[in-house]
């Protein structure tokens, strides 16, 4: 699989995103919505950060059984009970994120949504990958 990040000079400079993800493969994994499940199905940790570590991992463990890496991510999903907490936390989100998953970034969106299918849940993501 080839992916290429596609930034152009005209847009904002990405900031933990890419702009587009050109990706060729055989194979496409599509990624359902994961939150901070544990094997038991209870949502873990009571901040933002811990849940979003728990739901990333999650996606990766998807990806990962699948036969993908992060690197494989062409478009990722946010789904966040409370945008201006995820933007208050940015910068701890992105380092996590960076430390489970690197720096090649797949194209992603923040949603703002009422609520999740865990009440508890603060954060989902979803997405997909294109695989060699």
């Amino acid at each position: 699989m080839t992916t290429e990040r596609v930034n152009p000079p005209e847009l904002s400079p990405p900031t933990g995103f890419s702009h587009a993800v050109v990706a060729s493969g055989s194979r496409v994994v599509f990624l359902a919505g994961q939150t901070a499940l544990d094997a038991d199905g209870k949502v873990v940790g009571d901040t933002l950060p811990e849940q979003f570590e728990r739901a990333l991992g999650n996606l990766l463990a998807a990806l990962r059984a699948a036969g993908g890496t992060p690197a494989d991510l062409a478009r990722v999903t946010v789904y966040a009970t409370d945008v201006a907490a995820y933007r208050a936390h940015a910068g701890q989100l992105g380092r996590i994120w960076r430390e489970s998953a690197g720096r090649d970034y797949p194209a992603m969106a923040v949603v703002e949504v009422v609520r999740l299918w865990d009440q508890r849940a603060l954060v989902e993501l979803d997405g997909f990958a294109v695989l060699p």
